[in-house]
């Protein structure tokens, strides 16, 4: 029985094998990393760039032309949600508050996720205010303070809500949404001005007198009328008259 021999490799044969076997598809796979590696470094450049270009554009523009150029040539950048808001800020101070509104949608519709869609929407129903709309407005604002209760904006909806209720003559619902403020927003900014609210909200009306068991009811004329000098009772016949009853000219004049 003959010995079992040990097969023996060479490395360096190994290697050599394997790089003429394999060398084409590790060259591709090492160029495409490489170019996947510069491609990435060439978009966060190209990306830094037009933030930076966009946010330069921003910082100068004052018009709604300018506004509107950020969001047309760099709409993919941080400054274009920025920009819609401003360019809403510039129509509603101009009257054109469908225009703003509509802008205000846009910045909604785009950007899903932004921390400023409650102050969005806070700035539609004042839109909508202006406009006349009052119950579209009141609506808009009951759904921010209840959509976002743990935003700095749901005690402003809040408090909006007030001078449309006094609008309206609903004094107990403006007075349930200053609670409500001071309630559930004691700590906010907000609560003095439902405090301030709330003074204004007090009724007018007097409390009704409290009528004491067996007291006579005075009626409010008669409480309120001048007092009368009471009706002189004439001395009966034969009833001597106190001295001090007698009046100064009586006690003048002479006697028979």
């Amino acid at each position: 029985m003959q010995p079992a021999t040990k097969s023996s490799t060479d490395p360096l044969l190994e290697t050599q094998f394997f790089w003429t076997k394999y060398k084409t598809q590790v060259l591709l796979g090492l160029l495409g990393v490489i170019l996947a590696v510069a491609g990435l470094a060439a978009y966060r450049f190209y990306t830094q760039q037009r933030n930076a270009a966009a946010a330069a554009l921003l910082a100068s523009a004052k018009t709604q032309a300018e506004y509107e150029k950020v969001i047309s040539e760099y709409p993919s950048t941080a400054a274009a949600p920025s920009a819609r808001l401003l360019l809403a800020g510039t129509q509603r101070e101009q009257g054109k508050f469908v225009e703003a509104n509509a802008t205000l949608q846009a910045f909604i519709d785009k950007n899903r996720k932004h921390e400023f869609i409650p102050t969005a929407k806070v700035a539609m129903a004042a839109n909508l205010e202006s406009m006349g709309k009052p119950d579209e407005a009141l609506e808009l604002y009951r759904g921010v303070a209840a959509e976002y209760p743990r935003s700095y904006t749901a005690p402003l909806a809040l408090l909006a809500q007030v001078p449309i209720f006094k609008s309206k003559g609903q004094m107990d619902e403006a007075r349930r949404v200053c609670e409500t403020v001071l309630t559930q927003y004691r700590e906010s900014f907000a609560a003095s001005e439902a405090t301030a609210y709330l003074r204004t909200l007090k009724p007018a009306t007097t409390p009704a007198p409290v009528a004491v068991p067996g007291a006579p009811v005075v009626p409010a004329e008669s409480a309120a009328a001048p007092l009368e000098a009471a009706p002189s009772v004439a001395p009966a016949a034969g009833a001597s008259v106190p001295p001090v009853a007698a009046s100064p000219a009586a006690s003048a004049a002479p006697s028979p």
